[in-house]
């Protein structure tokens, strides 16, 4: 099976979203503990929320396999994003501590140097192959990373998440004035709490391709899920609410776009 959904649009912009994937290996699927059965650290919905770009014209790329599997956005080396608790390329916990696997049922180094080749690999090449066509065409490329977590995870972040959290690795995966563009949006609303570069500063797709040296911007998203989603299984869509964060999102969307050119 192919391990992403991909469609070429004609904007310079490539959305990612790389935790919405709830397919499993035969592997996996068999040694997942109770508790990860239901694949709780899914970015549940996503694909739906972000919709309204391939509209706009956006090309969009979505993981199929849950990060259970493999975690599209961490780095092939496994080195740790953040000095505070996180998960890694093969998630050993859930968010809030707890086994992913049953005792004895991880997948060997073997079956997961196949997920890094099989699905991981393709993934990152898709990603590097689109920025680089969009580059050729326009100058420049946009990348926008889409995540979502739950709003409240005491082991991950104390109390409860601002509801938009922008990460650009600290400024450095785009210029200033991406990042003030999209700070101006989220300023000139007041539905939503919203930080830029808190807890969530951009995994690894946004430390890896942001390079707005070489005319590539990238942006992370980490919404909280409270504002479109229940956040307790089955993990309810809202439409309603999911339709007045769509309009702030469109915004930062429309904000970047008119920021973006060859610089």
């Amino acid at each position: 099976m192919n391990p992403f959904y991909f469609s070429q649009g004609s904007l310079p912009l490539l959305v990612s979203i790389p935790h919405a994937g709830t397919e499993l290996t035969p592997g996996v699927e068999a040694g997942l503990s109770e508790a990860a059965r239901g694949l709780p650290d899914t970015d549940w919905h996503i694909p739906l929320l972000y919709d309204f770009v391939r509209d706009l014209g956006a090309s969009v790329l979505i993981g199929r396999y849950s990060r259970f599997v493999v975690d599209l956005n961490r780095p092939p080396d496994n080195q740790p994003l953040y000095s505070t608790a996180t998960t890694g390329l093969f998630p050993e916990t859930l968010f809030d501590g707890t086994p992913t696997f049953a005792p004895g049922k991880t997948p060997d180094a073997t079956e997961r140097q196949g997920y890094i080749d099989q699905i991981w690999q393709p993934y990152h090449q898709q990603i590097q192959q689109e920025l680089a066509r969009l580059k050729a065409q326009h100058g420049y490329a946009l990348l926008f990373d889409a995540h979502s977590i739950a709003s409240e995870i005491p082991r991950l972040f104390e109390g409860r998440l601002p509801d938009i959290n922008v990460g650009t690795n600290d400024g450095a995966s785009c210029t200033p004035a991406m990042s003030a563009a999209i700070e101006a949006v989220c300023a000139a609303q007041t539905d939503y709490s919203w930080v830029i570069n808190g807890r969530f500063k951009g995994g690894y797709i946004t430390r890896a391709y942001g390079q707005p040296q070489q005319q590539i911007e990238a942006v992370q998203l980490e919404l909280a899920q409270r504002n479109y989603m229940d956040e307790t299984s089955p993990y309810a869509w809202q439409q309603a609410r999911a339709a007045q964060l769509q309009k702030v999102l469109k915004a930062m969307i429309h904000a970047m776009l008119a920021q973006a050119k060859p610089h």
